[in-house]
């Protein structure tokens, strides 16, 4: 449902995860061969043939990152370049034109300052999403790539995706799979999720945050946490994320990966994560661009339940890792190169 607000009417400290219709979104056409220059736009909604690939093939693929504002009241961006080179990765797997690089940093950078009331004030938790996303349009019927596509990017300012912010929350341990082992799970798919909501579901009606999947040609290492990346982290000090051709390769944790290295002073690896030796871990979380960090308090797999640090604190590692990651993207904490690009 859409929600219609107003920025000087939004209480920024109780945002949470939800459609907010912001002012402007921009969108380009591509058509004969080549993507237009693109435009902002107030209309929210997508003129698109019926005939689209995106209705009936998947033929479609999106990102999502945030924009933050600074104590100095400045807007700023966390690694966006890494998502338009996900979303080249994406549009390649599904045989769609890739939009430049350079383009959809542009792109993005319009939208947010066109939305620039929208972005909320420094030191309320919340910030601005960005969700850019393309889709196969035009008049087709069979099985094969679009001669037309839409890129797109719209905003809204949210809070936590998980309620209650930084908490320890619990999951489940799914038997369904959420990618083939060589399909696309390492694109950013609509497909992957869809395929996600009923597992989604059961989990929350037992009472949990989400599912949890494992590997899909075993059934023995974790692969993802719903709709994040898991890390962990070892009694030995070893920060651990699961590797995996079937895996969403997250900006969050390869930033992770690098800030436990290169700040926390942690032994990094990325590896097999298997499910009966969870007794190695001390603590351990989901991550992504939606969740930052969601620490995990515990597994449910099949009859037994796994806790790491804790069920209701968050363990000493992970707080420091979130510290540092926040910091970074607020401005508070000082950022290796090249991952902040300003708005404004």
């Amino acid at each position: 449902m859409t929600t219609e607000l107003r920025p000087e009417t939004i209480e920024w400290e109780n945002l949470g995860f939800s459609y907010i219709k912001t002012d402007y979104r921009f969108i380009s056409y591509y058509k004969e061969g080549a993507w237009d220059e693109g435009t902002l736009t107030e209309d929210n909604q997508l003129h698109i043939s019926e005939g689209s690939t995106a209705l009936h093939y998947g033929q479609q693929c999106f990102e999502g990152l945030k924009a933050y504002r600074t104590a100095d009241g400045s807007i700023q961006l966390f690694r966006p370049f890494e998502n338009a080179k996900r979303m080249k990765r994406s549009c390649e797997r599904l045989l769609m034109p890739v939009y430049p690089e350079d383009k959809f940093v542009e792109a993005i950078k319009k939208v947010v300052e066109a939305n620039e009331d929208w972005v909320p004030p420094y030191g309320t938790g919340s910030s601005l999403y960005i969700r850019p996303f393309i889709i196969g349009t035009g008049d087709n019927i069979g099985v094969k790539p679009a001669d037309e596509y839409i890129f797109s990017a719209f905003v809204m300012p949210v809070g936590p995706y998980f309620k209650g912010g930084l908490k320890p929350t619990n999951f489940l341990v799914t038997d369904y799979d959420r990618a083939a082992p060589k399909g696309t799970g390492a694109a950013k798919v609509g497909g992957n999720y869809a395929g996600s909501l009923l597992p989604g579901k059961e989990a929350k009606e037992r009472s949990f945050s989400d599912a949890v999947y494992l590997d899909p040609e075993t059934h023995t290492k974790i692969e993802e946490v719903g709709a994040a990346n898991f890390f962990g982290i070892t009694k030995d000090d070893l920060f651990i994320t699961p590797k995996s051709s079937s895996i969403l390769p997250s900006i969050t944790k390869y930033s992770l990966l690098w800030l436990a290295e290169n700040r926390l002073n942690l032994k990094v690896s990325e590896g097999d994560v298997y499910v009966d030796q969870l007794d190695q871990f001390k603590e351990a979380g989901a991550c992504g661009t939606a969740a930052v960090i969601a620490p995990i308090g515990g597994l449910q797999i099949k009859d037994d339940f796994h806790v790491f640090y804790s069920e209701t604190e968050v363990g000493p590692v992970t707080k420091r890792l979130y510290n540092e990651l926040v910091g970074i993207q607020t401005g508070d904490v000082e950022a290796p190169e090249g991952w902040i690009e300003k708005v404004k």
